[in-house]
């Protein structure tokens, strides 16, 4: 996003801040969970981890922890920075420990907790089972297994408090699920909408958004068809069917070797934290995408439809960080993805992704009202950081 587009968007809308704690991230008052900002629906809470100001507190300790991985120098915010949207900013796939590469951009923390399925490929079912895996991952954090974790905390000489408070426990009846839970509890912390879209569209502002926007929201449902997949509910937005599928983003990575991987996947299910290696240390099975989760040759290629809130702050964009901009993203759906012409069928996109023949000014004013679904928060931060360069991406 242009740095000037942001600014005075937050000019004219007359946006504040919200506090910045002492790690940069938005201090959210768990009174947000059942009455959120406009635009999003009480958060989902499981019955057997209720969010509480102990577990929070916790889980953002862990979060931030560097001591939890094998080199002692990565994290949970590495890859997921509270000052870069939750986001690790302006690379194309996640670095973990010894600088190693994976395969995947890293998708927002913000809002993850709305999300039905955790990953890109859905691997996990919740919040508490996904954070389970970067601890153990050999190109993340690079720990030998999660014992090797719980014993880090043991060792870290400062968590004892914070376990007796959370959950009640001592150090030495500490578990993994009991790091999952309080993660998972300071992560459904992290939400954010009341963009100026939001207030517009949900609070009757009409002064809130510019014609552009309002023009480009009519794309967005109607010409566009991008609702279809990036849902918009009477009362509030997520912004995503949570289904997956695929764009043929990475038709050319995946194309020659699909054979080959759909025949060694045809098995029995792979347990997700063994995928969870995988897909990131192996950049054709990372293509498989849902397939490689759901063995359904209809699954190949397909990718969990991502929020479009806060966009704006989370370039570059797709599964595979492959697209730099928002006005490229929009050029790559009005051209229909990437179908394989030669050979339509096989190509395993999914049979919405079609043409759209937007004109210059549809696709321009669809890129300004994906601008203006950026919370107050984020506009702020990018006003004072400059942190959103004049030319485009992050």
């Amino acid at each position: 996003m242009r740095k000037a587009s942001i600014l005075s968007l937050a000019a004219a809308t007359g946006l504040t801040a919200l506090v910045m704690s002492n790690s940069g991230h938005a201090e959210t008052s768990l009174d947000m969970i059942e009455d959120p900002p406009l635009g999003l629906p009480p958060v989902p809470v499981p019955e057997d981890n209720p969010v509480t100001p102990a577990k929070v507190e916790l889980g953002e300790k862990l979060f931030n922890d560097t001591r939890l991985s094998l080199t002692g120098d990565i994290s949970c915010a590495t890859c997921h920075d509270a000052g870069k949207a939750f986001t690790d900013g302006p690379l194309t796939v996640s670095k973990g420990i010894n600088d190693l590469e994976g395969t995947r951009n890293a998708p927002t923390v913000v809002n993850a907790a709305y999300m039905e399925l955790q990953f890109w490929d859905g691997r996990e079912p919740d919040l508490e089972r996904q954070s389970h895996g970067p601890f153990i991952n050999a190109v993340e954090m690079g720990m030998a297994d999660h014992p090797a974790v719980v014993q880090a905390v043991r060792d870290a000489g400062d968590y004892d408090p914070l376990f007796e408070a959370a959950f009640g426990v001592d150090l030495d009846d500490v578990t993994i699920e009991h790091i999952g839970k309080a993660i998972a509890s300071f992560e459904r912390t992290q939400i954010a909408a009341d963009s100026p879209w939001d207030r517009w569209h949900f609070g009757g502002e009409e002064a809130a958004v510019s014609d552009a926007v309002k023009r480009g929201f009519d794309v967005f449902v109607n010409d566009g068809r991008c609702v279809s997949c990036h849902t918009v509910n009477e009362t509030y937005a997520l912004f995503t069917d949570s289904r997956f599928h695929n764009l043929n983003v990475s038709f050319e990575k995946i194309s020659g070797s699909v054979a080959t991987l759909t025949d060694s996947f045809r098995g029995a299910p792979v347990e997700a934290q063994q995928l969870d290696s995988l897909v990131l240390a192996d950049a054709d099975i990372s293509e498989l995408g849902r397939f490689a989760v759901t063995r359904h040759m209809t699954d190949v290629g397909a990718f969990k439809t991502p929020t479009l809130r806060n966009v704006a702050m989370t370039a570059p964009y797709m599964h595979d960080g492959s697209i730099a901009t928002l006005e490229e993203v929009v050029t790559f759906y009005n051209l229909g993805g990437r179908l394989n012409e030669e050979d339509p069928i096989n190509s395993f996109q999914s049979g919405g992704i079609r043409p759209l023949d937007l004109t210059e000014q549809q696709q321009a004013d669809l890129v300004a009202f994906l601008e203006a679904l950026t919370s107050p928060e984020f506009v702020e931060a990018a006003a004072t950081d400059g942190t959103i360069d004049e030319g485009g991406a992050k």
